[in-house]
């Protein structure tokens, strides 16, 4: 792909691209068993402390509180009573109190609309608010998403760190820039040795790079050092989708990611597209563990040429 043609393609690119609290235990059982949420217990020694939801669109860590419960995340809109119920069933909190959005997409904001008109305080990185004000394409989804009614936006934002006591816990939250979006923050919950990732890191599959919206492969690379940075190898990670994985998975995948890096720099060099990069399959070795890596790598190199190939 000589220069010429990878400047059309980078012009092309966006453009293929773009195309009621619940009254009693049972019910909210119902409910959730409806839209088949699970949950699992964060915390066995204190059942209902810190519970995993999974099945609304994303994970959900629910954490019970004297006056509600905090929210990590919030599921797609379809998702949202049966979600809210298993939330209400697993911590017995009638309410959510509080709800932090990782990043702006469908799958992690979709209960904000009903959060916010039942009072909750809705946190979130200063982007991600602004996203929600306004339509947005993405490469993670089909169509576009917003604006969301202004009662569903985040009412406390952060640029860069903040934090809060919770249920006689310390809650930090953190910037992640440029990583899976241009808004992701993590969530770590340092008492309790735990981290919620937010969307850079998927359990059992590589991450997406939403290319439309800032991030890209540098972003996501300086992601997993930072949290690789913040955590110990036994510290339990809970991913945006699928099951947790471990502090000592970060670093792994840190260096995988940091190898990767190096070499699409050498594949830029070579005069590559992005269906060359797949087809030399640099993560050969990661397949069988993580799945086809096609879109990722795509993706990636994409990125990496919005960032460094001239207009």
């Amino acid at each position: 792909m000589n220069a010429l043609s990878r400047r059309r393609f980078l012009r092309g690119g966006l453009e293929v691209l773009g195309a009621a609290a619940v009254s009693s235990r049972l019910t909210t059982a119902r409910a959730a068993a409806a839209a088949s949420i699970s949950t699992e217990d964060l915390v066995p020694s204190d059942r209902g402390a810190m519970t995993l939801l999974q099945g609304a669109g994303c994970n959900v860590v629910a954490v019970r509180g004297p006056e509600g419960s905090l929210l990590i995340d919030g599921g797609l809109a379809a998702n949202s009573d049966a979600l809210l119920a298993a939330a209400t069933a697993a911590t017995g909190n009638a309410r959510v109190n509080t709800l932090i959005n990782t990043h702006w997409h469908p799958s992690q904001t979709g209960s904000n609309e009903r959060v916010g008109r039942e009072g909750g305080l809705i946190i979130s990185q200063e982007v991600t608010r602004l996203y929600l004000g306004r339509a947005a394409l993405s490469a993670c989804y089909d169509g576009s998403y917003g604006p969301l009614p202004q009662i569903a936006w985040p009412k406390k934002t952060t640029r860069d760190t903040g934090s809060l006591e919770f249920a006689g816990q310390h809650v930090e939250y953190v910037y992640l820039p440029a990583a899976h979006t241009d808004g992701d923050l993590y969530v770590h919950f340092p008492e309790r040795n735990l981290l919620v990732a937010g969307g850079p890191v998927l359990g059992d599959r590589w991450p997406v790079i939403d290319i439309r919206n800032g991030a890209w492969v540098g972003g996501l690379l300086n992601a997993y050092e930072q949290l690789a940075s913040v955590t110990q190898p036994d510290t339990r990670i809970v991913p945006a989708n699928g099951g947790l994985v471990t502090g000592a998975e970060i670093a792994r995948r840190r260096d995988i990611y940091q190898k990767l890096f190096t070499q699409l720099f050498v594949y830029l060099n070579k005069g590559f597209g992005p269906d060359d990069v797949v087809a030399a399959h640099p993560l050969k070795a990661y397949e069988s563990e993580l799945g086809d890596p096609s879109r990722f790598l795509a993706g990636a190199y994409e990125s990496l040429m919005y960032a460094y190939v001239p207009n």
